[in-house]
């Protein structure tokens, strides 16, 4: 499966980059190609392409606050959780995708 994400916290400090490298750990281990896109007080790091996007089968949206960009995401499967969620049961997160079958 491929997965593409934003995450963004309150502060777009901590969680915001726990998130990012716990769905990407807990995906690529699963045997997913994940890319992950962060949202802060910094701007937009590691901005997805149009190619991850359209080739994406989901997007995860572990945010806090409101993210700019949505429209990006025009007709995919959206699944949007709190960084809280991500950071305390990532593997839980893609389990879950990979049940749905997205």
């Amino acid at each position: 499966m491929k997965i593409v994400g934003i995450a963004a916290c309150t502060a777009g400090i901590a969680h915001t980059y726990i998130a990012k490298e716990k769905l990407i750990k807990a995906g690529t281990s699963r045997g997913h190609e994940v890319a992950i896109e962060t949202q802060g007080l910094s701007g937009t790091q590691d901005p997805l392409t149009d190619q991850e996007i359209r080739e994406a089968d989901v997007v995860v949206i572990a945010a806090d606050i409101k993210i700019g960009g949505r429209e990006r995401f025009s007709g995919k499967k959206i699944v949007e959780v709190p960084t809280g969620l991500v950071v305390k049961s990532p593997t839980k997160l893609i389990e879950k995708l990979e049940e749905l079958k997205v």
